[in-house]
């Protein structure tokens, strides 16, 4: 996906989620200003791609303990010049929760979130532009921990938000259940 087919899908996006305006404004410009935009080397931000991975009746969810940002999250991660952002949210969904039988749900986002990443060592803060995809898992299947978190977990819907205290997931899970669903301004301060 280059930067024009990414703005393409942002567009797609805008159209069935109108009340995001604001959000994917902001990474519209970012893409239009930044042909690095697919890469952790740009330190203003990057494109990111997470996962929602849940069972098919949406009863239950995978979540990781961040082992940077100390917190539970739906795995995700850096593009690292994987134009293929679906592609991005898939792999690190397996790489992050180590299951094997995932079905990628579309390969157009079901959500847009743009949410700051502090400072650490010495990579400076930053945001990140992510997309988020629904990703099928079967609840049969146990997760295993990556070297990149602490722990991996199914849970149900509720104790996932209790957990996670992220009020980004309820919309995003929102989102994979109710596909359309007004709400959000997709600008997240809270990571």
């Amino acid at each position: 996906m280059h930067r024009s087919a990414l703005l393409e899908l942002l567009e797609r996006y805008l159209a069935r989620y109108p009340e995001d305006l604001v959000c994917v404004d902001h990474v519209r410009q970012f893409v239009r200003q930044h042909e690095d935009c697919f890469e952790r080397s740009c330190v203003e931000g990057h494109i990111t791609g997470s996962a929602w991975v849940t069972s098919r009746d949406g009863s239950r969810v995978v979540l990781v303990h961040h082992g940077k940002l100390d917190r539970w999250l739906q795995p995700g991660g850096h593009a690292d010049g994987d134009r293929e952002i679906h592609e991005v949210a898939l792999r690190e969904a397996r790489e992050e929760t180590g299951l094997t039988r995932l079905e990628l749900a579309s390969t157009e986002p079901v959500d847009i979130d743009v949410h700051p990443i502090p400072a650490r060592g010495d990579e400076p803060a930053h945001l990140h532009h992510d997309l988020r995809y629904l990703v099928y898992a079967d609840p049969a299947e146990a997760p295993r921990v990556s070297d990149e978190s602490h722990d991996v977990r199914w849970f149900g819907q509720e104790e996932a938000f209790a957990i996670s205290g992220e009020s980004n997931l309820r919309r995003l899970a929102r989102r994979c259940v109710h596909p359309g669903e007004a709400g959000h301004d997709g600008i997240s301060a809270d990571r």
